[in-house]
């Protein structure tokens, strides 16, 4: 969906399995990438667009949307009812949410095929989740940026525990 974010070869999974040394490093340079314009205080919008091109790109087939609590113009119904009309399905929806459960904002993504996220794909998915929520955080001052990596990795493990046992 995302122009430049590789190539779909037909598989289900959006064709998105490259070789796992260039995955790391795309993954890496791209966190790395998110943090960065984090620490610069770029504008909230920028940041949010980038972790869900992000992982548009490395799931493939996807459009993910982050919606803030202040967005309230368009709730998640009509974005779902908007994305139907293209021919999207519902792929995985998660609040985005502090350590304490404070809601900062939720994460929606439709995919081009109707299908679940596979095990392979829920710590990308888990990732970008942390990497929003302490953009979110940040924004607002309730977090440090200089200890994004330990929130992040806090954020990472509550994330995948509390998925269901199928999709772990």
């Amino acid at each position: 969906m995302n122009k430049g974010c590789g190539s779909n070869d037909g598989r289900q999974d959006g064709g998105a399995h490259r070789h796992s040394g260039d995955s790391t490093q795309y993954l890496l340079k791209t966190e790395q990438q998110i943090l960065q314009l984090i620490s610069a205080r770029a504008p909230i919008a920028k940041i949010l667009n980038q972790i869900c091109c992000a992982l548009d790109c490395e799931i493939g087939n996807m459009v993910s949307v982050v919606s803030l609590p202040e967005d309230g113009s368009i709730d998640a119904a009509e974005i779902g009812k908007n994305a139907a009309l293209f021919g999207l399905h519902g792929f995985f929806a998660t609040d985005i949410a502090t350590d304490s459960g404070e809601q900062l904002g939720t994460l929606v993504m439709y995919s081009i095929v109707s299908r679940k996220p596979s095990p392979r794909e829920l710590p990308l998915i888990a990732r970008a989740v942390c990497l929003a929520a302490i953009a979110v955080q940040c924004r607002a001052g309730i977090c440090d940026v200089a200890n994004c990596a330990m929130q992040g990795d806090r954020l990472l493990g509550r994330f995948v525990a509390e998925q269901p046992a199928s999709m772990n």
